[in-house]
């Protein structure tokens, strides 16, 4: 019995069956073409087709500005706070200013500002603090303190600071910052705390006072220039989100597939190729770019396709321009020859399997 006619018609059909289907596999086809007018779509699909062209990419960048609120803000002379400490020297009265002794270290020798905003002193009795200037505080006590002494000198200065300001997220150091005499800027703040620049999200900073949120995009507000400086009031909070949710996955035939987080406002298609190692010169179809877009909020909305043809190299011009969004699919085709290649690396152990059906056949044949 000869079993490589069998071999041969059971190859063919194969063939024939495989080529009849999808010859991509599955995920690895478009099911539009993408010569399809921006904005078409049919009734019968949830894809919109667009164009990656110059009319598309060519909107200027919304300008970012400071909101209005913070940036007027401007911190007045420095006001006690519940939680200070305060050192106040009467002059030619020993026995007031350092009741424990000279040796003692300053706030040792100092008095806290209490929750309630009191604050006392010999002689001059319990006084309320909160909120006055320092000059406040000293020329009250000089008048209490007339009444016992011969024009007293009275000098206050705050050693200890109970107003801070609170840090979270994606910085090194979250620990509370101090206020002092000195105003307290946000870019001071920040650079003491330290960005932790991997997992940090520069794009979605908040900045919490009085109980509204002011989200400011860092990123965004010092694209080319510096932006002016925030100056910070005791209570503020600052919260730097982590990058882990916003990604955008790049896929198909480029060296190194993987998930890219966002650092700042926005990747263009040209960063997402690039730090994926770019097309595979050997595998990739340079026309056959596809961003996907939408796809989670695919109920409620049509998703959409964004091609690029990426043949010409002028193509990546307009690569560069294009901003991808978090949730964003950048696919790359693979080339013709590359499908053919995959479909006989398939069939190639499914003719082993066959061959060895048959000879196993025949054997059985022959000993019967």
């Amino acid at each position: 019995m000869n079993i490589q006619r069998p071999v041969q018609v059971l190859l063919a059909t194969a063939i024939l069956v495989a080529l009849s289907g999808c010859s991509l596999g599955p995920g690895q086809r478009m099911m539009r073409d993408a010569s399809v007018p921006s904005g078409d779509g049919d009734a019968q699909s949830d894809v919109r087709m667009v164009p990656i062209t110059q009319s598309l990419v060519a909107a200027p960048r919304t300008a970012v500005a400071l909101p209005p609120a913070l940036a007027q803000y401007r911190p007045e002379a420095y006001r006690i706070q519940p939680g200070d400490t305060l050192i106040v020297t009467v002059w030619d009265h020993p026995e007031l200013t350092t009741p424990a002794g000279n040796q003692q270290q300053a706030t040792t020798n100092g008095r806290l500002v209490q929750p309630d905003g009191s604050f006392f002193f010999p002689y001059a009795g319990k006084l309320n603090v909160t909120d006055q200037t320092i000059e406040q505080v000293r020329s009250t006590l000089a008048s209490r303190l007339s009444q016992y002494l011969k024009s007293p000198q009275v000098d206050v200065n705050v050693v200890g600071h109970g107003a801070k300001v609170s840090l979270q997220g994606a910085f090194e150091d979250t620990a509370p910052q101090e206020f002092t005499t000195v105003p307290l800027t946000l870019s001071q703040a920040v650079g003491r705390a330290r960005i932790n620049v991997a997992e940090a999200d520069l794009s979605g900073f908040v900045l919490t006072r009085d109980g509204t949120d002011y989200p400011l995009d860092l990123d965004a507000l010092n694209r080319g220039t510096v932006a002016a400086d925030v100056y910070l009031k005791p209570g503020d909070r600052l919260y730097m989100p982590f990058n882990d949710r916003k990604q955008v996955y790049v896929i198909g035939e480029v060296l190194r597939p993987q998930a890219l987080t966002f650092k700042t406002t926005d990747m263009s298609l040209t960063q997402a190729l690039g730090r994926t190692g770019g097309l595979n010169p050997v595998t990739a179809k340079g026309g056959a770019v596809y961003v996907i877009r939408g796809m989670e909020d695919n109920a409620a909305d049509q998703a959409t396709v964004y091609h690029l043809d990426a043949t010409s190299p002028v193509a990546f011009t307009l690569a560069d321009r294009f901003s991808l969004r978090p949730g964003d699919v950048v696919w790359v085709g693979p080339a013709g020859v590359t499908r053919w290649n995959r479909f006989l690396t398939q069939l190639l152990p499914l003719s082993g399997i066959i061959s060895n059906a048959a000879s196993a056949q025949y054997n059985f044949d022959r000993g019967n």
